[in-house]
């Protein structure tokens, strides 16, 4: 059995309202390299009801991302993505009441950027992590990333009965801004945000009782086209198709009727608004979480279910039934249950 100990968010300090970023797009002049009907859609997006009020990027100067060089994109994620995730499992240590040095394994996963060594050996080091600790990091996932690492490290721990594990899932999506005339990209561009998530596991259920169960996943790799990063010129860009909030529905809820029991709540990776309305009208439930998370936050990736799984933890329910999503198209659920 694997337990969750703790859960904790980071985000960088600064809150950047959606109108603020059409500002700065605006003033930056850099909206003159593309098409007008490009710039209405950016300022039908950022300056309407997106769902989105504010996102936190970690660049002091956003516009600048567009312009930057991959070099450079990849220096930011190089700083604020270790730094970002250090942040997240220190609180979660914290809450936990285990110091870093206890951690006996640790599993980070991005797609926003790439490390070798990756950022489990940045964030071990910056944390005094034991020398012997297993780290792994994985890579590739997209935005359903996390809950496949929480799967990981429940097969992780059983084989090191006794050990105390921890996840983070960390985005620096603004590493990979870019902009053209996609309409995939001018959305993507008006959505993501930066941040990170952690969560401190073992197999002990005393003092904490939400078990970890019921792992499901799918993948549709004839859709792999329809959501995906793409490499152009060494920077990172979107492919995001219309279709997805239909894909992603659809995947969702194949994977809802495989589920162990009903739940008390549904906290889904916050995708989009037409995401989530998608998804509730294809389930029949309400996802109150997700949507604020999006509205505070915006999209941030794959961390985003985890961070909509703090805020659902007020509630003191008895079960929660996650689902993310992403490049692949893949799919993946799981439940948390609380102990008789």
């Amino acid at each position: 059995m694997m337990y969750l100990r703790s859960l904790a968010t980071a985000f960088p300090g600064r809150a950047l309202s959606q109108g603020e970023s059409l500002s700065l797009l605006r003033d930056s002049g850099i909206l003159g390299n593309i098409r007008p009907r490009s710039r209405q859609i950016l300022e039908k997006v950022l300056g309407g009801e997106s769902g989105i009020s504010t996102r936190r990027l970690a660049a002091p100067d956003p516009a600048a991302l567009l312009r930057a060089g991959a070099g450079d994109l990849h220096a930011l994620f190089e700083a604020e993505a270790p730094r970002l995730a250090a942040e997240a499992l220190a609180k979660a240590c914290e809450r936990a009441g285990v110091r870093p040095v206890d951690l006996d394994a640790l599993l980070i996963c991005t797609c926003t950027g790439y490390l070798c060594p990756g950022l489990t050996s940045h964030v071990s080091e910056r944390l005094g992590m034991k020398p012997d600790a297993y780290l792994g990091d994985l890579l590739g996932q997209g935005c359903g990333a996390a809950i496949p690492m929480l799967e990981a490290a429940r097969g992780l721990l059983q084989t090191r009965p006794g050990a105390v594990i921890a996840t983070v899932a960390v985005e620096v999506c603004s590493a990979a801004f870019y902009l053209d005339d996609d309409p995939g990209v001018l959305i993507s561009l008006c959505l993501f945000g930066d941040g990170a998530a952690a969560a401190i596991w073992d197999d002990s259920d005393t003092g904490h009782d939400l078990r970890f169960s019921g792992f499901r996943t799918l993948h549709r790799p004839e859709h792999r086209e329809k959501v995906r990063f793409v490499n152009r010129d060494g920077r990172l860009k979107n492919q995001l198709h219309r279709s997805v909030p239909t894909i992603a529905a659809e995947a969702v809820s194949e994977l809802w009727s495989l589920r162990e029991s009903d739940p008390d709540k549904v906290v889904a990776h916050t995708g989009g608004r037409d995401v989530l309305d998608a998804l509730e009208t294809t389930l029949g439930v309400s996802l109150p979480e997700s949507r604020s998370v999006l509205r505070d936050y915006g999209n941030v990736s794959s961390p985003s279910v985890l961070i909509a799984l703090e805020r659902a933890l007020e509630s003191d329910a008895d079960s929660y039934w996650l689902t993310s999503f992403g490049a692949g198209f893949s799919a993946h659920s799981c439940q948390l249950t609380r102990k008789d």
